[in-house]
């Protein structure tokens, strides 16, 4: 048997670890990174100790005389080709894409110092040329080992970061007591198919998305859901795969595993956010490829200025500085860093984000579009009323038939109705060929019969009449109403009521804080929907919308030149969730259509909207803030390396640049990690 998306996408998460994008793709192993990195260190030490530094000869140096410069050349070429290769790969991507960027930049600073220092020996030792040209071996392999020397911190940064994937990984158990024939047998979880038949003992962790067919017992989903309680399950309730038992026995019929299981949903979604290239990120390649450009024109001007007026030896120095002191090896961590650590604190707070764009499109937001079932109220709906409008039928008899059609139904006002049916103990008829109408209900046989279970708006287009004084009264109270239809007659209603989620009016007043216009969606009517929206504070309320109403809403505020935020169900609402400039699905993360969003909230607390808009904003100020670390250095040193205090003695050495360089690189790190999430 194949393996889980569990396991397969564990271990892609651990190969992900092990390898570092060098560059357009170009991927490098972490231990053979970690190999160059010492194998080059090693070879750099008597490269240190048999070179001038800063124009003065080692005594270690003396003691290879004449052999010195030869031996330095050869260790420092081994150095080049062998500690540059990751660079070079990158380079060669990024140049056959015809985007010079991070890679093209280093490869240019070493490769021309390598270059020139060849030339350096050459000339001194061959050509006897006065007065002694300086190579810059000592510079070029100390520059490689910072290189990856960085690259290896940030795979480990990277990996620290990501290890709330591993965490998610390490929820399921390793086996599940299988039940074969009524007896258990003990079985890998990779081996588990739907429909297999599992016990789950007391305190155990449950081995895979299930329905409990016999026990009852509860269930701490806090490290799969981040909900701190314990959850009572019954016979029927759902179960999630990676949560822990509490004291009861249950046997469970696996729904998900694999593809379908909820963890590898999670860890898909988390892997994907880290494997996507941000809009940002994509900024700090450009600002690399403007440096390249930058840098190149800097070094050909001060080349030919050098030239003029001092020497050819001086302009070359100077030329090198300039390239060697361009590496963008800081600006290359800027963006990966943060979104590494942002991504790590998302999934740890219940915020699955898809789609890292979404995240840099926080700070431009104008409105907030939510719908209200389920985002803004409980979706727990009780039944208030229910009775007949046609003489031939019962109230009782209206409950049945709606039960009957809602039955296997999801949407919360189906539960409410069977849960209405089943207290009342209204029998519940048998319902065929029952099928989803868009924007409007359901339909279904019953004894030959088609029946309907709609809206008023549905009524209302239809041109049927209905109670409407009724109608108006139920709604005004908060209710939303669901109407029976047989041959275009109304038989009867039910009038359901929904409470609010206690974070509801707290989502509302932050989102007016940052200045975000609340806009409320809903397929419900405009009396009932009027009444939340007083509620919370919500002052533009658009009512009785199908799916393809909220699309054109989205697309109506984005031809204003809005940006728009659209907070659904994840189901109903997928089209608009899709067309939002940002996507949130909120729900338990197991039934929203999560391809249609760019942020899912595990949870189903409103609140979670707030934690998302909070982390965005500071993750977007620590990417700006690493961005301008990053690029910030080249802008003070490229000109001191072309000599631009030269008339006040002042000349930059490129080693002195490297460290400003190893520095950048630290700062950004620190300040990396540094972002937080506040419980």
């Amino acid at each position: 048997m194949k393996k889980t998306t569990m396991t397969m996408d564990h271990d892609h998460q651990m190969m992900a670890h092990d390898d570092m994008d060098m560059g357009n793709g170009q991927m490098m192993h972490m231990g053979n990174l970690k190999r160059k990195f010492w194998v080059s260190l090693v070879l750099t030490l008597p490269i240190i100790l048999m070179s001038p530094m800063m124009g003065m000869r080692l005594p270690f140096q003396l003691i290879f005389q004449p052999w010195s410069d030869y031996l330095v050349a050869i260790l420092g070429t081994i150095v080049f080709v062998y500690g540059g290769q990751p660079f070079f790969s990158g380079a060669k991507a990024e140049l056959a894409n015809r985007k010079p960027a991070m890679m093209t930049l280093i490869t240019m600073g070493i490769g021309v110092a390598f270059v020139y220092s060849i030339y350096a020996v050459v000339a001194n030792d061959w050509l006897a040329v006065t007065p002694r040209v300086t190579d810059f071996f000592w510079e070029l392999v100390t520059l490689i080992d910072i290189m990856l020397l960085g690259h290896w911190i940030e795979m480990n940064t990277v990996m620290n970061a990501g290890s709330a994937v591993d965490k998610l990984a390490k929820l399921l158990p390793s086996t599940a007591h299988k039940i074969v024939d009524g007896q258990t047998q003990d079985v890998a979880i990779e081996s588990l198919m739907t429909a297999d038949h599992v016990q789950v003992r007391a305190g155990e962790k449950i081995p895979a998305d299930g329905v409990i067919v016999s026990g009852a017992t509860s269930v701490n989903e806090a490290m799969v859901t981040g909900e701190a309680r314990l959850v009572e399950k019954q016979v029927d309730a759902k179960v999630v795969g990676g949560s822990v038992n509490g004291e009861g026995t249950f046997d469970m019929r696996v729904t998900g595993t694999g593809e379908s299981g909820y963890l590898a949903q999670v860890m898909k979604l988390v892997s994907d956010a880290q494997a996507a290239k941000s809009a940002q990120e994509n900024l700090a390649d450009r600002v690399a490829g403007l440096l390249f450009y930058a840098a190149l024109t800097v070094a050909i001007v001060a080349f030919i200025v050098w030239l003029l007026v001092g020497n050819l030896a001086l302009a070359l120095s100077i030329a090198v500085t300039v390239l060697v002191i361009a590496c963008p090896h800081a600006l290359g961590l800027a963006v990966p860093l943060v979104i590494a650590r942002s991504t790590a604190l998302a999934a740890r707070h219940g915020l699955l984000i898809r789609n890292r764009d979404a995240m840099e499109q926080v700070k431009k937001l104008n409105y907030a579009l939510m719908d209200k079932t389920g985002t803004l109220t409980a979706g727990d709906f009780k039944v208030a009323d229910y009775q007949s409008l046609n003489a031939q039928y019962q109230a009782d008899q209206v409950l049945s038939l709606m039960a009957g059609l809602e039955k296997g139904a999801s949407h919360p006002l189906a539960v409410g109705i069977l849960k209405a049916a089943k207290a009342q103990q209204v029998p519940t008829v048998q319902a065929t060929d029952v099928h989803q109408i868009t924007g409007v209900g359901l339909s279904g046989s019953i004894d030959g019969q088609v029946y309907q279970v709609v809206s008023a708006a549905y009524l209302d287009r239809q041109h049927l009449s209905y109670d409407q004084a009724t109608f108006n009264r139920l709604a005004s109270a908060g209710n939303s109403v669901s109407f029976l239809v047989q041959d275009q007659q109304v038989l009867g209603y039910v009038a359901q009521g929904d409470q609010l989620k206690p974070a509801a009016k707290h989502l509302i007043a932050s989102l007016k804080a940052q200045h975000i216009t609340p806009v409320m969606l809903t397929g419900d009517n405009e009396q009932s929907a009027q009444v939340v929206a007083k509620q919370l504070g919500i002052t533009e309320v658009h009512a009785s919308l199908l799916p393809e109403d909220k699309v054109k809403l989205v697309t109506q505020y984005q031809a204003q030149g809005q940006r728009v935020m659209m907070i659904g169900d994840g189901v109903n609402d997928a089209p608009s969730l899709a067309q939002a400039d940002i996507g949130i699905a909120i729900g338990s993360g197991t039934d929203v259509a999560i391809d249609s969003a760019d942020v899912v909230l595990v949870k189903s607390n409103p609140d979670d909207v707030v934690d998302f808009l909070a982390l965005a904003r500071q993750t977007t100020r620590k990417m700006t803030q690493n961005l301008w670390w990053g690029a910030g250095y080249n802008v003070i040193t490229i000109p001191l390396a072309a000599g631009i205090l030269a008339p006040w003695g002042f000349l930059l050495n490129p080693m002195v640049g490297a460290v400003v360089m190893s520095l950048s690189t630290i700062i950004v790190a620190i300040n990396a990690m540094t972002l937080r999430l506040k419980d």
